[in-house]
């Protein structure tokens, strides 16, 4: 049977079981909503100002006021946990949007927009949306020097993501018109960031490693040319591993330590991106490209936590973020 109260323990303990009776009321689904997102105290959307207060209808009043409406003592505005998030606008109720954030948490290589709206008995383009918009939520924006830090190793790789074949014949050298080109970061045992870039330019993708990696990271690439001039750069130095001769991974002296010299990290990264690609979504356009490549970004950031405190990341990082069907 089904607990008839929302769970009270950790985010770890939250799963399909435990988070049924919030999928099935309202209420308890916008109480929730409100709990993970203003756990610090409640804050208005619009002025940041934290003395607010819910409103009630005067006994002699003919017009109820709705659950889960504030006020604020600042700005006088009224709000709800909707206004300055992802679920503005939104007519959808708050349970179905907890169950799509749900499914889209739990599901390692994603979940296409068909099979989301046949679960929850939305159409397919609103299901599209609200797919986006969770996305919004996951995306974390990369912050200088983020990487690498205490000497870490960053493995640094890039991709291309798009149809197999083009659609018209081309006598274009290299990759497809078709597919854009992907960059991943990635460190070893912590984070990744990734993001598509225009080109594989040398400006382009050095600029994004010395931006985004500590100096005194170690950086391995593969031996494409563009990355040359980086060894100066970081205290750990630059490794390069040759795919072109059939070498994988190396073991190679820096200092006093023997270390793996291999891009195998990154490249594992992603081949979930791919299947993802192939198995789910069968079509990633480049206009969306970056929200793909943002979710599985999130789902490795967040890879040692549950599925129930997965969702709950992705629920507090849609404060602020609106995005419009436009």
């Amino acid at each position: 049977m089904p607990r008839k109260n929302p769970p009270t323990g950790t985010d770890a303990d939250l799963n399909l079981g435990t988070l049924l009776p919030l999928f099935m009321d309202e209420d308890k689904a916008r109480e929730f909503v409100e709990a993970k997102r203003w756990s610090d105290g409640r804050k208005c959307p619009h002025c940041d100002c934290g003395e607010t207060y819910a409103l009630t209808a005067k006994p002699e009043s003919k017009s109820p006021v709705r659950k889960g409406v504030y006020k604020c003592k600042e700005c006088r505005k009224q709000f709800t946990v909707r206004v300055g998030s992802i679920f503005e606008d939104s007519k959808l109720p708050i349970r179905v949007w907890l169950q799509a954030i749900h499914l889209m948490c739990a599901a390692k290589n994603g979940i296409s927009s068909h099979e989301l709206a046949r679960q929850l008995g939305i159409t397919q383009k609103s299901a599209w949306f609200v797919e986006h918009r969770v996305r919004e939520a996951m995306k974390i924006e990369p912050m200088a020097g983020m990487l690498g830090k205490s000497g870490g190793i960053v493995e640094v790789d890039e991709t291309f993501v798009g149809p197999r074949k083009p659609r018209y014949k081309t006598n274009k050298r290299g990759p497809t018109h078709t597919k854009a080109p992907v960059l991943a970061l990635v460190e070893r045992g912590g984070n990744v960031v990734a993001f598509p870039i225009p080109s594989l330019t040398s400006p382009n993708l050095k600029g994004a490693v010395r931006e985004l990696v500590d100096k005194t990271a170690c950086i391995m690439t593969d031996e494409l040319r563009a990355y040359r001039g980086l060894r100066d750069d970081f205290e750990g130095g630059h490794f390069a591993v040759s795919h072109s001769h059939g070498e994988y991974v190396r073991r190679q002296k820096c200092g006093d330590v023997f270390i793996s010299v291999t891009t195998n990290t990154v490249e594992g990264f992603f081949s979930r991106i791919k299947r993802s690609h192939m198995g789910v979504h069968h079509s990633m356009s480049k206009k969306h490209l970056h929200r793909f490549v943002t979710e599985a970004a999130f789902k490795h950031n967040t890879r040692k936590l549950a599925d129930g405190a997965r969702m709950v990341v992705a629920i507090k990082g849609a404060e602020g973020k609106r995005l419009t069907y436009r």
